[in-house]
């Protein structure tokens, strides 16, 4: 049932001060893993509700993949009643996510200090674009922006001469949310200890700086910038993506042993002794010549083909899914990745699980994303607030009540 956490995180209370898509992710995690979230929205929502199309039934599908497993409540903070509203949701919360610039915070009267006086056990984790400290503390920050200045855009792509390339995902954005929840999750269990909150602090930029640890040891070591080199790998071949009859196959042989059991399952052992490439630094250095070989030989069976011949081999490989073939596959399925809510305007929505399982504290997602403003009034009566004083906040405009549609 909604609302019957479960998770190592139970017990947590989470408030998400957060919009678009970091904050949010962190908020997701968490809820995921058995804390209570609570979304705090302006009164016109979250940005995300208006990234239309594509929708489900009117309701956005952008918010709703990122909000599942949250309780949500719409305050119009400018109001000095709904600020008191949020303090006092604050002052009875483990953690606070906020990914404004710096400086929003304080300006309405929630900066770390202020908090932190009323409630010292407050965990206070802020999500910026290049962080709170540093020079550029004060830039805004967008994963596009972040996987430039990080690296990751240089070595994404086809290869030398051809145009900047970035992730196909946002993966800053999504990185700097799961880095923000494993901070807090640390700064939890010191509080647990201690009773003690503390600030968490981290950004898109080094989001996107943790994804180039092989490019970054390259660098460190020779002085030169490894650059972009489609799917191939930095430091081992073959290992990539090559050509099949009807499609791609990615080709894990990344070590010796996989290289000269590949050749086998392959039937072309005359490779093993090619001088070109008799050893892992050998095949780097001739790497254009061993695609080239290796295309000749998928090009001649189907990827289904080629899959079932390598996994009864025992050899590391997949086929290049698009994303609607990743939500059906049996073990994507059989992971609990690909889950399902009942929301009460857009019916059955599916949604991605929890990556992190757990074998004494299962987590996963229970609740759909919330409309807004669907859970300002329960929220409120918890916060102590007699049914009046909800009424008058919501006749006044410092919060918005909407409630979920009655089932036909």
């Amino acid at each position: 049932m909604p609302g019957e956490k479960t998770g190592p995180l139970q017990g947590c209370r989470v408030v998400e001060l957060a919009h678009i898509m970091a904050g949010p992710v962190c908020g997701l995690m968490l809820a995921d893993m058995g804390a209570e979230v609570i979304k705090v929205e302006k009164l016109v929502g979250d940005d995300t509700r208006r990234m239309l199309p594509p929708d489900i039934k009117g309701e956005p599908a952008a918010f709703m993949m990122m909000n599942r497993n949250k309780r949500g409540i719409a305050l119009d903070l400018k109001q000095p009643e709904a600020k008191e509203a949020l303090l006092r949701l604050l002052d009875r919360a483990d953690v606070v996510i906020e990914n404004y610039r710096k400086g929003t915070m304080e300006k309405l009267g929630l900066g770390y200090e202020t908090l932190k006086a009323r409630n010292p056990g407050l965990i206070y984790c802020e999500i910026s674009g290049f962080g709170r400290t540093g020079p550029y503390a004060e830039r805004g920050g967008f994963d596009l922006i972040a996987q430039g200045m990080s690296g990751l855009m240089s070595i994404t792509g086809e290869g030398p001469g051809r145009p900047p390339v970035k992730v196909g995902a946002p993966v800053t954005d999504i990185t700097a949310g799961i880095l923000a929840a494993m901070g807090v999750s640390a700064a939890y269990a010191r509080k647990l200890q201690t009773g003690e909150g503390q600030k968490v602090d981290t950004s898109l930029f080094e989001a996107g700086i943790v994804h180039t640890y092989w490019q970054s040891a390259i660098a460190f070591a020779t002085g030169v910038s490894p650059g972009a080199m489609g799917s191939a790998h930095p430091l081992n071949a073959p290992y990539q993506a090559f050509r099949t009859a009807d499609g791609w196959i990615n080709i894990g042989a990344a070590n010796q042993k996989n290289w000269e059991r590949l050749l086998e399952i392959l039937d072309h052992r005359e490779l093993r002794d090619d001088p070109r490439f008799l050893s892992n630094d050998k095949r780097m250095a001739n790497r254009q010549a061993l695609e080239a070989e290796l295309n000749k030989v998928f090009e001649t069976r189907s990827t289904d083909d080629w899959l079932q011949v390598l996994e009864q081999g025992g050899f590391p490989a997949g086929p290049v899914l698009s994303v609607g073939e990743m939500q059906q596959d049996p073990q994507a399925l059989a992971r609990e990745m690909i889950v399902e809510t009942q929301h009460p305007v857009a019916g059955a929505v599916k949604s991605i699980g929890l990556p992190v399982k757990f074998s004494e504290t299962p987590g996963g997602v229970e609740r759909p994303a919330p409309l807004l403003g669907q859970h300002s009034r329960e929220i409120l009566a918890e916060l102590g607030y007699s049914k009046a004083d909800i009424d008058r906040l919501v006749q006044e405009g410092a919060a918005i009540d909407t409630p979920a549609p009655s089932p036909l």
